[in-house]
């Protein structure tokens, strides 16, 4: 797995940007530039087609490129270099590029004359963090021409019902909680409601970070940033399609979460 952020810096739309880990990161490393000022990264901005000396790519092929993980590649800021980005994409077939979005509402900015229902290189994640988020995107995303689908439902901050949009279309849903010092709380109820609901559609599902302060049974815990992932891989509930294995939902017991 690879980062690739052709531009970095965003401006907060929604309430799940409160807190965004860009700002933080940014005035962790001492960043002389406010984290909502967008700027392209000339250092990596073309990555995907970057070569060695032999005249190889420097990215191999069959790599997932996660991309634009410290901004939003649909900014409207950044429409004067998403077409390059876009023709980067296309070049680099033999890649899977991940873009994870909060705007999928300006989709069709700056889109390639050739996209139809989308490239196979692909992945699009819609980025909901609430009820009314969910209400607001998921419709719009359920209706664009895109191969490859996600829902990612993060940093989740209540209870969010995404049953009336989990379809064929849907490959999988990915959920996380909340990082850094001031993260609100992530209750592991609304982790397995979610769960429930994909299994319901038989829609793949993903526990994918607890979040720094993760409540089960009523009780908060507070989880170290580096022990986030791990913790939620170890709750074991993540959910394949029925046809890869059986699974039961009267079987409680693989719902129990190891914590410290």
């Amino acid at each position: 797995m690879t980062n690739w952020n052709p531009w970095h810096g965003c401006k907060k739309i929604s309430a799940g940007c409160k807190f965004c880990y860009v700002y933080r990161q940014d005035k962790m490393y001492g960043s002389p530039i406010e984290s909502s000022k967008i700027r392209k990264n000339k250092t990596n901005f073309y990555l995907p087609i970057k070569l060695n000396r032999d005249k190889t790519y420097k990215l191999r092929c069959g790599q997932i490129i996660y991309t634009c993980l410290t901004s939003d590649f649909f900014l409207e800021e950044a429409d004067v270099w998403r077409k390059t980005a876009w023709e980067m994409i296309k070049r680099r077939g033999d890649l899977r590029f991940f873009i994870f979005t909060k705007r999928i509402d300006r989709f069709f900015s700056s889109l390639p004359a050739d996209w139809n229902d989308g490239y196979e290189n692909v992945i699009i994640g819609c980025t909901v963090e609430n009820q009314e988020m969910a209400n607001y995107r998921l419709p719009i995303f359920e209706k664009l021409p895109i191969r490859h689908k996600t829902i990612i439902v993060a940093p989740i901050l209540e209870k969010v019902n995404i049953l009336p949009y989990l379809n064929a279309n849907i490959e999988e849903v990915a959920v996380s909680g909340e990082s850094g010092r001031d993260a609100r709380i992530c209750d592991y109820k609304w982790i397995l409601d979610i769960r429930k609901q994909c299994i319901e559609k038989d829609i793949p599902f993903c526990f994918h970070q607890t979040g720094a302060n993760f409540m089960k049974d009523g009780k908060i815990y507070k989880i170290r940033r580096q022990n986030q992932i791990s913790q939620a891989y170890k709750a074991n509930i993540n959910y394949k399609l029925r046809r890869d294995f059986e699974i039961s939902l009267e079987n409680e017991n693989i719902l129990k979460l190891n914590l410290f």
